[in-house]
């Protein structure tokens, strides 16, 4: 199986904080999961921990590589930019990332994040969707010691939706 692509200063243990969920279901392909990813705008109707989408530019609906957009999740509004957007091609896994933040740059409460989606043909009409972020600053060391794990709860959310969400259109 694949594996996240990271940037310089947001490898997995480097962090202050990082969250994996993954699931793998049968009954749905890439191709149908991509869309209710890639277009943002369609978040809040499946993750209640989304809202307020924008795609900057007059771009969009769905998000590209270098596109500028904002949302809020977790009770803080996430400026962001795609930073590797490959849709499904068949053979090979479709990635969507976004680096996002939070506060000013060299403010205490600043928070850099690095949200990356990887999703997956498998073998028997599978499909795997894996989701990782990584998060720099203050509030994501404060996160790392939160019982239960807000990001790791809320991610599962968001992949719980998305799948649902792809299910119900093919109903």
């Amino acid at each position: 199986m694949s594996d996240i692509l990271w940037p310089q200063g947001y490898v997995p243990g480097f962090t202050d904080n990082f969250c994996s969920n993954e699931v793998i279901v049968t009954g749905l392909t890439t191709a149908e999961v991509w869309p209710f990813l890639a277009i943002p705008s369609r978040w809040p109707d499946y993750y209640a921990n989304a809202a307020d989408v924008e795609i900057h530019d007059g771009k969009g609906p769905e998000l590209r590589l270098g596109d500028s957009f904002f949302f809020r999740t977790f009770g803080f509004p996430v400026p962001s930019r795609v930073v590797e957007c490959v849709p499904p091609v068949k053979g090979q896994p479709a990635r969507l990332a976004w680096h996002g933040w939070a506060g000013e740059i060299g403010a205490a409460d600043r928070l850099d994040v690095h949200h990356a989606w990887l999703i997956e043909d498998l073998s028997e009409g599978r499909v795997r969707i894996l989701t990782q972020e990584t998060q720099n600053g203050a509030p994501a060391r404060e996160l790392a010691k939160a019982v239960p794990n807000p990001m790791i709860n809320g991610h599962q959310d968001w992949l719980n939706g998305l799948v649902a969400a792809a299910r119900a259109a093919k109903a």
